[in-house]
């Protein structure tokens, strides 16, 4: 664990470290290196040790490591882009002045990431006017860097990835979750979708859900009340790969879906 005031002075330095290495950065350029920053941020930081707090539930935590990737991102924005707005998971908040949003996401996975699993990441969309522009993660145990949008080819480590080709839900594996809390109100509404696919995963981050999805390592994915910072991300991925997302209303709640365009009009089909 961090000494507070140690911990404030190294991200003021790591940010203006960033900050002076990237001034002349594009917007694509520098959310690569933001997600990928932030991300080994924490990484470092769970070697050294962190503590844990619960936010709503005991599998809702935020970490030390979530609040410090935060700050380093917007503040590093504030100095790169000081009039754009920032949305971020654990409060990070700016107006913007020109349309332009930044919604970050500095550690998806926490409780993943608080357990020692690999399975977490860092994530931020870029949104223009209402225009969802495009989406980074960077998975920090794996090295991979994903980016891309409606207008952008998606990449994986800057190699352009295949685009998604329609292949129904039966043949493909699907990525989802639903908390235990949710069992009895939504579990027959889920299992209207899951039973068609050819597998389930429950790995708990979005984002690399998502990204998995743009790549061809998920086929499909599906999740109830994803908030900006779990979904746009990965949305904009999966658009940069020639998929479809979609929200639908089911069982009193919002889901989120993504991937091909034939599992997912198989997945609109069953929850209605």
């Amino acid at each position: 664990m961090q000494n507070s005031q140690n911990l404030e002075e190294m991200i003021g330095t790591i940010t203006k470290t960033f900050v002076i290495a990237h001034e002349a950065d594009t917007d694509e350029h520098l959310a690569q290196a933001l997600v990928f920053n932030a991300g080994r941020l924490a990484w470092r930081m769970r070697e050294t040790g962190i503590t844990t707090q619960r936010k709503t539930n005991i599998s809702d935590v935020v970490t030390e490591a979530d609040h410090a990737a935060e700050q380093f991102i917007s503040g590093a924005l504030l100095a790169l882009r000081p009039n754009d707005g920032v949305l971020g998971e654990e409060g990070a908040s700016r107006p913007a002045e020109t349309g332009r949003i930044w919604v970050i996401d500095p550690i998806d996975g926490t409780y993943n990431f608080a357990s020692g699993s690999d399975y977490f990441c860092s994530a931020l969309a870029l949104q223009d006017n209402g225009e969802l522009r495009f989406g980074a993660v960077h998975r920090p145990t794996m090295g991979y860097t994903w980016f891309g949008g409606k207008h952008i080819p998606t990449t994986r480590d800057s190699q352009k990835l295949a685009p998604l080709q329609d292949t129904p839900l039966s043949e493909v594996s699907l990525g989802s979750y639903l908390h235990p809390s949710y069992m009895n109100s939504l579990s027959a509404t889920w299992i209207n979708v899951a039973k068609h696919a050819a597998t389930v995963r429950m790995l708990g981050a979005g984002s690399i859900d998502l990204a998995s999805v743009a790549d061809g390592t998920l086929g499909a994915w599906m999740q109830h009340s994803a908030p900006a910072w779990d979904w746009l991300p990965g949305k904009a991925l999966i658009e940069g790969a020639g998929g479809r997302c979609e929200t639908a209303d089911a069982g009193g709640v919002t889901w989120h879906i993504a991937g091909n365009t034939r599992a997912v009009a198989e997945i609109l089909d069953a929850l209605h």
